[in-house]
């Protein structure tokens, strides 16, 4: 599983999440995947675009996976 780090920010917005990770070309790729619900944190599916990751959440899509760590 991969970590993202959130450096020393308090949080990383989900589509931004998964745009930097290169799940997603484009934010707006990325909202369009979150709003079809093919996007889960911590095991349950997030439809929410701007949700907020923080510290020890769990993101996943398509078979990819990533922790989120401060």
């Amino acid at each position: 599983m991969e970590i993202f780090n959130l450096e020393s920010h308090p949080h990383v917005e989900l589509c931004d999440l998964l745009k930097f990770q290169g799940w997603c070309d484009s934010g707006g790729a990325a909202k369009e995947v979150i709003a079809e619900g093919q996007v889960k944190v911590n095991g349950q599916v997030e439809t929410r675009k701007r949700c907020k990751i923080v510290d020890g959440q769990k993101v996943s899509y398509k078979g990819m996976n990533v922790t989120v760590k401060a």
